[in-house]
């Protein structure tokens, strides 16, 4: 018996597919230090356990498939900070951001279609595109330039009559990139004059380094028709495990459907839902240290990738990743035989192969992904195992 081509054409998740290789090292007794993926260390505000305890209801219900109002309020509210009017009623809780992504995703296509996206790319997106036949039609940046947004020329010669719309992270995951508010114009009207769609991905929002100043694009009014934007309390408040996530669009019929969907998954995790209510309330203090705090590692890790002879890379402005290229053929071969043949005083590193962050064949294979999610003596320990492997491993 044969199963379906959508789940044989899925990619395994290349930030965790590795993860047996680091499960047989620590059997040995050797401990892992993992920059590979995107879960913090920094502690989730006490705000999210508070509220959890304050529940008095006995059961524990299933919410509105939009859900709870008051987290939607909350959103809402939470935008208004940025001066943008998202009402509550154009909020669709999911279970993080990634469901919102497979929520847009399924709304603007059809099996068969494709959607433009700036690769490297969140290796997550393919995943999902698989999962309901939607092909990925990769515009492709450079680590020599910092992985800056391609010019729509490039965009235009990828088009064709199955592009239904593009969808992009900004700040970029996983490069670290920020596009400006040009840049994101520019798609924008690309995107109307050739009657795409934009899922724009917000996940890292706050997270915009060195002067640069963050926005959403949803401050662009006159596109609200063709846009949806994607959002989650995962990286924002240190809340990866809560699975709570947020789809917004202002375009109703958009809505509509995708809450056909909300309504199909019954509802989002209710105690979550309620945890995250509360840290939506947190004032800027919060936010300006959290901010402050993967700034610092982001310089330190610059600072010590700098001392590593061969390394390709820029110093990225957001998020907290940044992409490298490697001295190496494999940088997958490389990240295996870290965890299998190499260590330092009981110690090695675990990054992530970039090769899985790309649509386009062949693309990414000396690269890697580093996610500067430790504290600073783990953050410089690593990049000192990393140097050291590295040194070993070109020989």
């Amino acid at each position: 018996m044969k199963l379906s081509n959508r789940v044989i054409n899925m990619q395994s998740s290349p930030i965790r597919r590795l993860i047996p290789y680091a499960e047989q090292a620590k059997s040995k007794g050797i401990k892992v230090l993992h920059l590979n993926i995107g879960q913090p260390d920094v502690p989730t505000p006490p705000a999210f356990f508070e509220a959890i305890e304050k529940y008095e209801n006995e059961v524990v219900p299933y919410s509105h498939s939009a859900g709870l109002i008051e987290l939607r309020k909350a959103f809402s509210d939470y935008y208004k900070k940025w001066s943008l009017d998202i009402k509550p009623e154009e909020i669709i809780v999911t279970n993080g951001g990634s469901e919102a992504i497979i929520f847009a995703l399924s709304t603007i296509c059809d099996p068969g279609d494709q959607i433009m996206v700036i690769e490297p790319f969140y290796a997550n997106y393919r995943s999902f595109a698989g999962m309901v036949n939607v092909g990925l039609n990769p515009i492709t940046t450079k680590p020599e330039n910092g992985y800056a947004m391609p010019d729509i020329a490039e965009f235009k010669s990828k088009l064709n009559e199955k592009t239904k719309g593009i969808i992009l992270s900004n700040p970029c995951n996983p490069t670290g990139a920020v596009y400006s508010r040009e840049d994101m114009l520019d798609l924008l009207k690309f995107a109307r004059e050739n009657d795409l769609y934009v899922i724009v991905d917000e996940v890292y929002r706050e997270f915009v380094f060195d002067g640069l100043e963050a926005f959403s694009a949803m401050e662009f009014e006159d596109y609200h028709d063709i846009l949806i934007m994607v959002d989650s309390v995962s990286k924002r408040y240190s809340s990866c495990g809560a699975r709570v996530g947020l789809f917004a669009t202002k375009n109703k019929e958009i809505f509509t459907q995708a809450m056909k969907m909300a309504q199909a998954r019954l509802s989002p995790p209710t105690m979550a839902q309620i945890g995250s209510i509360g840290m939506l309330a947190l004032d800027e203090e919060y936010m300006e240290s959290i901010k402050a705090e993967y700034m610092k590692r982001r310089d330190i890790v610059y600072e010590e990738l700098s001392k590593i002879e061969g390394l390709s890379f820029e110093k990225p402005h957001g998020a907290f990743y940044v992409s490298v290229k490697l001295p190496v053929e494999s940088s997958e071969e490389f990240v295996k035989w870290m965890l299998t043949d190499f260590s330092v005083n009981g110690y090695t590193t675990m990054v992530a192969p970039l090769d899985g962050f790309y649509g386009t064949p062949g693309a990414g294979n000396s690269e890697i992904r580093i996610a500067y999610v430790l504290s600073e003596d783990k953050l410089r320990q690593s990049c000192e195992i990393l140097r050291l492997g590295l040194e070993e491993y070109t020989k």
